[in-house]
Parts: structure tokens; sequence; C-alpha cells
């Protein structure tokens, strides 16, 4: 009887816990489809270039470099050599499986990216003369895509790696992530409509991905 009650409860928190990831799932999902929607339409974000004129009141040269020093942590370079070496690990950890998925996590969020940014077209915001020259589409942020994929399934691989250390190694995970998307704004090379949607999309496929493993 008492195993029996265990299992109806480990029943329920499982249902809830799923419901809690679906209502997520899909609100994530209709926000980036209304961000698609009004950047096919051509609509401005009247937030977009308010918010960017406001962060970039608070430029200086110090902070200049931490922002450049960050968001080279999300170019392509840093990400491709970021990827290598994690393929290398699980490599000599024998979890293939893992490599083989990470390997399908990145490269679809790649090609994801790259489609959108040609569908929309969306060019990048010239506020100010900027510190770095970026010459693909702006919606959505590369940045923003890349790095949660890439930096988002590091920190679920380490977390089933070391469960005790999981909350910190999550949370230093969400730090990376925000922080690469907050030079990009920093910077001036995306609106913040950009990074959401770059933040969106990620989400959606690496947790789609997690879940059809499981």
């Amino acid at each position: 009887m008492h195993d029996l009650r265990v299992n109806r409860q480990n029943l329920i928190n499982s249902l809830r816990q799923q419901g809690v990831w679906l209502i997520g799932y899909l609100l994530i999902l209709c926000i980036v489809a209304w961000l698609c929607t009004e950047v096919w339409e051509r609509e401005a974000f009247s937030f977009d270039r308010s918010l960017l004129l406001w962060i970039h009141q608070f430029a200086n040269p110090q902070l200049d470099g931490v922002m450049l020093f960050i968001t080279s942590l999300g170019n392509p370079g840093m990400v491709v050599t970021v990827f290598i070496s994690t393929i290398a690990w699980l490599g000599m950890k024998r979890r293939y499986s893992d490599g083989i998925r990470f390997l399908i996590i990145c490269a679809g969020g790649v090609s994801i990216n790259y489609v959108m940014k040609l569908f929309f077209a969306k060019p990048r915001p010239e506020l100010w003369t900027r510190l770095i020259s970026e010459t693909s589409f702006s919606f959505p942020s590369g940045h923003a895509v890349g790095s949660m994929v890439v930096y988002g399934f590091i920190g679920y691989i380490l977390a089933r790696e070391f469960p005790i250390y999981k909350r910190y190694i999550y949370t230093a995970a969400s730090i990376l992530i925000i922080a690469i998307g907050f030079s990009r704004l920093y910077l001036g090379v995306h609106y913040p409509t950009d990074i959401m949607a770059g933040y969106g999309v990620g989400i959606l496929w690496l947790t789609t991905c997690l879940k059809v493993r499981r």
C-alpha cells in the first residue's frame, strides 16, 4: 500500500512538471510567433530604439572592453572551439549518444537561425558608431540562439554529471547566456526583440531535442 501511494505521488508530480513545461513551451512559442509576425509585417517596436539608447548612455571605455570580451564568448570561432572541446570530452567519457545529440542540436540551431535571418532580412540598428562590424541580418540574434543551445546543453550535461552542483551549474549557464545577449545590446548590433526571439528559438529547439531524447 505504501509503495502504491509513493508511485501515485510520483506520477502526480511528474504530470505536474510536464504540465508546467508544456505551458511554458507554448507561451514561449506564442511570443516568438508574435515577434516573427510583427517583424514580417515591418512593424516597429517602440521600446527597441529607446532601450538601446538608454543602455548606450552608460557606455565608457572600461565597459566597452568588458562587453567586447563577453560578446566574443558567443562569436562563431569561440562557439566552434567550445563545441569541439565538448565533443572531445563526451568522447573520452564514452557518452557517444550525448555527442551525437549535441551535434544535432548545434547544427539545427545554426540552420534555423540562418534560414530565419534570410527570411526576415531585418537590418541591424544604426543608432551610433559601433565598435564591431556585423554584415548579416539582425533577426533573430545568432549570438542569442547559439549561446542558448551551446551553453544551455553544456549546462544540462554538466548538471547530469555533477547533480549535487546542478543549481550552481544552471545559474552560471543562465548568467553567461544573459550576459552575451546584453553585450549585443550594449554594442548596438541587435535590437532587444532580436535577442528575445533568439532566446525563444534557442529554448524551443533545445528543449524539444531534450524531450525527444527522453
